[in-house]
């Protein structure tokens, strides 16, 4: 399975902002959508954001307006810019790659998974 390497994560006050970034392979990188998981004790892994091979992507709803995915190309990486964080944002984040943008909304075809990234947003 391919490694993908996460970065960015830390304590931030509310409405503050932080980038993830994680790193993949080239190879990996350029036949891969690429996306953002986040998970809290207790409860089930939930996609935050996800992007193809050409751009295009899809946001979770708690996502949209706040967040937003991109692709650097020159460095094989997908980011991931969180503005006004909340409290509830707080969980480990964890990148991963699939085939295609629909399987992040079917949870098929992945290919691999980062270690995970804390992000943790105080009151």
């Amino acid at each position: 399975q391919e490694q993908l390497v996460e970065s960015g994560g830390g304590l931030v006050q509310a409405g503050g902002s932080l980038t993830l970034s994680c790193r993949a392979p080239a190879r990996a990188f350029s036949t891969s959508a690429m996306g953002w998981y986040r998970q809290v004790p207790g409860k089930t892994r939930e996609l935050v954001a996800a992007i193809g091979r050409l751009g295009n992507t899809n946001y979770a709803e708690s996502a949209k307006g706040r967040f937003t995915i991109s692709r650097d190309n020159s460095k094989n990486a997908v980011n991931l810019q969180m503005n006004s964080l909340k409290p509830e944002d707080t969980a480990v984040y964890y990148c991963n790659a699939r085939q295609y943008l629909s399987d992040f909304v079917s949870g098929v075809n992945s290919r691999a998974w980062g270690q995970g990234t804390q992000v943790t947003v105080s009151s």
